[in-house]
């Protein structure tokens, strides 16, 4: 990681510099000020901030630096990390940034996508502020940011992202954000979703699995009981995406942001792009065939 974010960061400070100074360095190189913290030692500051959300002061003493130092180092090594992107399983190197990588992904390699939301508690914005009431949850009845999650069929995180106010209902998302428009264009694509998004799997029934309707009180119980068969083999099908939803929660700044609200996109990215190098590692799950395949010829 040191090695790939090490050029983008140069190429960064370098152009800062310049516009400071107005134009193409006067001194030779090394020459001038040297900073308080290198790059690996700025990177180490960004990432155990994103695991811990210690505040920059108890940073700044781990360091021996002054607060304002930690800050600039958070700045300019967070957006560096949002930009990386997500790891592909099974393809070193390659990584997915966008929608589109993600849908021409499953539908080049035969995947069926799990979608899921989530939400993040936030600060409450300021009494008086424009837009307050839009980040307040009606399921949570808090102040959230929703994110939209998807994954395989191993829960193994292929975006994480689409980021919107905790009012937004996860199928208003679906239209504002394009995702809808991925499936019309993309039509061997399929997934599985929870009840949230009815209307996609309605709008789009040969491509996107929901948990079927709850039958009437006055059902039989034999349409109750293959509704409830058919409930559970839904939520066993796309457990793999909760589970997902779940490693991102182990890193503190997605339990409660206790940062500014305009800052959490670029975190959520930063954080959901470490979770998908650890999850790409994981050993693909070929499933076995069952084409009878003879050993030896038995004819004599």
């Amino acid at each position: 990681m040191f090695a790939e974010l090490a050029g983008p960061w140069e190429a960064a400070r370098q152009s800062v510099l310049r516009a400071a100074r107005g134009g193409p360095r006067r001194r030779a190189e090394g020459a001038g000020r040297k900073p308080k913290l290198v790059f690996f030692d700025r990177l180490l500051v960004a990432l155990v901030h994103l695991r811990h959300q210690l505040p920059h002061a108890v940073l700044a003493e781990l360091f021996a630096v002054d607060r304002s130092t930690v800050s600039e180092a958070i700045r300019q090594a967070r957006p560096l990390l949002a930009a990386r992107g997500f790891a592909v399983p099974d393809r070193a190197g390659l990584r997915l940034k966008t929608l589109e990588d993600v849908f021409a992904y499953a539908e080049a390699e035969g995947v069926e996508l799990r979608m899921d939301g989530a939400e993040t508690q936030v600060r409450r914005p300021q009494a008086g502020r424009p837009g307050r009431r839009a980040f307040v949850s009606g399921k949570r009845r808090q102040n959230t940011i929703k994110t939209t999650t998807f994954s395989d069929g191993q829960g193994r995180m292929l975006l994480s992202g689409v980021v919107r106010p905790g009012r937004m209902h996860d199928q208003t998302a679906l239209r504002t954000e394009g995702i809808a428009e991925q499936f019309r264009t993309r039509p061997t694509v399929k997934a599985r979703v929870d009840s949230g998004y009815q209307g996609l799997a309605k709008e789009f029934p040969d491509q996107v699995s929901a948990p079927p309707k709850k039958p009437a009180d006055e059902a039989c119980d034999g349409d109750k009981n293959a509704w409830q068969e058919a409930r559970r083999r839904q939520s066993s099908a796309r457990i793999c995406v909760e589970h997902t939803n779940a490693e991102l929660r182990q890193w503190a700044p997605l339990r409660r942001f206790t940062g500014r609200r305009d800052t959490y996109a670029e975190t959520h990215l930063a954080i959901a792009g470490l979770v998908s190098d650890r999850s790409a590692q994981r050993t693909t799950r070929r499933q076995t065939s069952t084409e009878l395949v003879l050993v030896r010829d038995t004819a004599c």
